[in-house]
């Protein structure tokens, strides 16, 4: 191993992450206030709520290595706890908005802790079927409670209306920093890495002491609150609320954001979801035939990219930066054949 190799100390990678989340933010305010219409606006707002979506399912899946399929019933649950805050709540707009996607985040993990305590007992198609259970219950319950108490709250089938539209632009991407953020944070930190390990093997993680259960009950209700909270966005965005939105096929859509873009990767769901997203807004002037050309598309990724678009792979800008200072950018290879050699 190379002894005189140049390192960035961990303060100084935040540092410079920062920057680049904040110079990404300041193009895209300009790009979406002066270039872009109201739709391609929208457009830009539904791609910040997938990945959100992507991301917090990632650490279900890719970390984790389990496989749940009701992540859209944890997104109705977020969704429906902040819409029905945000439209009868009396504090001002912004505070109102605030409360609600916390709420909306924090009821949606509790359920993530309900049902992954029984869940996360089993292991493959037990927990899928289980986990498809919870979410169809959470559309056949929302799509049949109409009022509470005598109070018209759900309004089941017909729709809960009169949202208000508090999401915009700016609150998204934030809440997308956030959200790679803490789960980015959260996967560094040893938490993380006892997930990590549980991932790679749970008999031997619970032989050196990782106590399994609570770490895939934490990860599983940590994936469920990022759910919730893209719920809040969502349903601030669109102003109306349907239960059929949060059905299988929902959940589904998610999923294969996460394998499209790499199991493991935050980077690959943030591409996939972002792809998935634009592709058959970008597609829709073919009709009929847009949505068989978006089925290719996943055809043809999973037949020669099946590990997704990056695999593993994360990007990292104080990484790229090290590379440059050890001139290892574009000779990676001799780099590492020099390493070998000082061995």
């Amino acid at each position: 191993m190379n002894k005189n190799r140049k390192t960035l100390k961990m303060p100084v990678r935040y540092l410079m992450n920062a920057v680049l989340v904040v110079l990404l933010f300041l193009a895209l305010s300009y790009t979406t206030g002066s270039m872009l219409s109201t739709y391609q606006n929208k457009v830009l707002m539904t791609v910040g709520i997938n990945i959100i979506l992507a991301v917090s399912l990632n650490v279900a899946t890719g970390y984790l290595g389990q496989l749940p399929l009701g992540h859209a019933g944890f997104m109705a649950v977020g969704a429906y706890t902040c819409a029905l805050f945000t439209k009868y709540s009396p504090l001002p707009d912004g505070v109102s908005f605030a409360i609600g996607l916390a709420l909306g985040a924090v009821m949606a993990g509790l359920f993530g802790v309900l049902i992954g305590v029984p869940a996360l007992r089993l292991t493959g198609d037990y927990l899928a079927i289980l986990t498809l259970g919870f979410g169809e219950i959470i559309r056949i319950t929302l799509n049949n409670i109409d009022d509470v108490l005598g109070y018209s709250l759900f309004y089941g089938s017909k729709g809960l209306k009169n949202i208000p539209k508090y999401s915009n632009f700016a609150n998204v991407f934030l809440c997308v920093v956030i959200t790679c953020f803490l789960i980015h944070a959260m996967m560094k930190s040893r938490h993380g890495r006892a997930v990590l390990a549980i991932r790679d093997n749970e008999i031997a993680a619970e032989s050196c002491g990782i106590q399994t259960t609570y770490y895939k009950v934490m990860a599983f209700a940590f994936s469920a609150a990022f759910a919730g909270l893209a719920g809040g966005l969502y349903a601030c965005y669109i102003g109306v609320l349907n239960p059929s939105t949060f059905g299988f096929m929902k959940s589904i859509e998610i999923l294969v954001m996460v394998v499209l873009g790499g199991m493991g990767s935050m980077l690959g769901s943030i591409l996939s979801a972002t792809v998935l997203t634009i592709l058959p807004e970008a597609t829709r002037s073919f009709d009929s035939y847009r949505m068989v050309i978006y089925s290719l598309v996943l055809i043809l990724m999973m037949i020669f990219r099946p590990g997704g678009l990056l695999g593993s792979y994360d990007f990292s800008m104080s990484r790229i930066v090290e590379k440059v200072m050890n001139g290892e950018l574009f000779h990676k290879k001799n780099a590492d054949k020099e390493g070998a050699d000082h061995e």
